[in-house]
């Protein structure tokens, strides 16, 4: 019976240490991590951008015929409303 009981509350204390292990671990490492997180997508984020100015850089030295082309492709479309049905007010009747 004692071995029982015993064995519980070394469970509990070994989660209990996991706990605040891991609570002290991350406080150290969560900083760094998320730092090299945000880093590597600020990297990235650089890298598109360059690419897509080199890209109009071109298409631009390509065309030197004093010609002006909009691309209405991207243009954002108003948004369609659907009519589902009539509005209908309704009164309070005494």
């Amino acid at each position: 019976m004692q071995e029982a009981s015993f064995t519980g509350l070394r469970w509990i204390i070994g989660i209990i240490a996991f706990y605040y292990i891991f609570k002290f671990l991350a406080r150290i490492f969560l900083p760094v991590l998320v730092k090299k997180a945000v880093e590597n997508a600020n990297e990235s984020f650089q890298r598109q951008q360059q690419y897509s100015q080199g890209n109009s850089w071109q298409r631009t030295q390509n065309n030197n015929n004093d010609e002006i082309i909009i691309n209405t492709a991207n243009a954002k479309k108003p948004r369609e409303t659907k009519k589902v049905g009539d509005y209908v007010d309704y009164e309070e009747i005494d």
